[in-house]
């Protein structure tokens, strides 16, 4: 769990490297995006792009790129602590002979990068990513039925087993089966960051 984002930070330093070309950082961004996506990558890409305002020609606002990853930064952080907290409980509980677990893990079984998973990439939810992710975190320890309800929004789900139409959330994470016209079309758009259609930014 923990292992599998220790190269987070050095692409993170990477994206602050004003030093660095643009296109460079950009990609550090990318792999960034890739150890910590609460929404599955695209969907992650998409929210960073419009939350952050990346522009098209990256010199026209490079600080895009630092608010995209300091916005990364703080929900990293926050799955990291529960994971360690979780971990020095399984370690207290192992050396009383509990092998198995007395409750589950603070997030869900496809794993923390994907806490959130939004099949559709332009269709998700639109607060900041720790801000989701914790109300998850909090949904999923108080018990909340995700059958039932959005652990994301909150909302009572009118259709069980598809996607939230509220925030774009699918209970069923990665193994949701999502189709839609021209997808990859779609997501070079995304990835070319060719849409003006953006709200005002929603990292200060």
């Amino acid at each position: 769990m923990i292992g599998s984002v220790t190269s987070f930070p050095a692409q993170a330093c990477r994206v602050r490297d004003n030093t660095l070309a643009p296109q460079r950082r950009l990609y550090a961004l990318r792999e960034c995006a890739l150890h910590c996506a609460p929404y599955g990558f695209r969907a992650t890409w998409h929210h960073l792009v419009v939350a952050a305002r990346i522009p098209r020609r990256l010199t026209d606002d490079l600080d895009a790129l630092v608010r995209a990853a300091d916005e990364l930064q703080r929900t990293r952080e926050l799955v990291l602590h529960r994971a360690q907290e979780y971990a020095a409980l399984r370690r207290r509980e192992k050396a009383t002979g509990m092998r198995t677990p007395r409750t589950s893990p603070p997030w869900n079984s496809w794993g923390w990068s994907q806490i959130a998973y939004c099949p559709d990439p332009e269709h998700h939810p639109t607060g900041p990513l720790a801000t989701v992710v914790q109300a998850v975190l909090d949904r999923y320890d108080a018990g909340v039925d995700v059958d039932r309800h959005c652990l994301a929004c909150g909302i009572e789900r009118r259709r069980p087993g598809r996607a939230c139409s509220t925030c774009g959330v699918h209970p069923d994470g990665p193994a949701a089966r999502w189709r839609a016209s021209q997808i990859e079309e779609r997501w070079q758009r995304v990835w070319h960051r060719e849409f003006d259609d953006r709200p005002t930014p929603l990292v200060p």
